[in-house]
């Protein structure tokens, strides 16, 4: 008779007793339903089989946060899903551009990199010294790149007044870095 262990189960034994079989049971179980889903995501072989290890390595490591609203599967592909999402939109963040040899490329001086430092030290200065939520509407917005309709649902905030900390907080920021910060 060949009883067929089911997701949940196996989830259960896996949390307690950190059993490698019933880790590799899951993993042959949905690797090509995971795998399959990144490639037509990705259009990349190699890159879908990247996601795929990433995918599983970050399923395992927060297993424990399973809650079993869903099945696994669900919760499975929602995960790889998102995650395929997140890294294409990094991705596209963090454009990158094939050296030639035949362009000059020139570096920042050190005294740029300083500048740069002294800038950074700034206005990190002038952030700690605005209130926390100008600060963590500046942040979501510049930091975290999130489009103005997100923040609003993030902070129960209509758009509009999303807008309008928004353009408060960046004036305070100008402000105090024309005014001396070492007062």
């Amino acid at each position: 008779m060949n009883l067929k262990v089911s997701d949940e189960e196996m989830i259960s034994q896996y949390l307690n007793s950190n059993s490698s079989v019933c880790f590799e049971s899951l993993y042959n179980r949905y690797v090509g339903k995971v795998y399959k889903q990144c490639f037509s995501i990705t259009k990349d072989s190699e890159q879908a089989q990247d996601f795929t290890h990433d995918i599983f390595i970050r399923i395992f490591a927060r297993l424990d946060s399973f809650q079993g609203r869903s099945t696994f599967s669900t919760w499975l592909y929602s995960v790889s899903y998102n995650y395929c999402l997140d890294q294409i939109k990094r991705a596209k963040r963090l454009t990158t551009t094939q050296l030639t040899d035949d362009i000059d490329y020139s570096s920042t001086s050190a005294d740029d990199n300083e500048k740069v430092d002294y800038e950074l030290q700034r206005l990190s200065l002038v952030m700690n010294k605005i209130s926390p939520q100008e600060a963590t509407v500046l942040k979501m917005k510049y930091q975290d790149d999130m489009p103005v309709s997100q923040i609003g649902l993030q902070l129960n905030l209509k758009e509009s007044a999303v807008k309008m900390r928004l353009k408060r907080s960046r004036n305070k920021v100008r402000q105090l870095c024309g005014a001396s910060m070492f007062n």
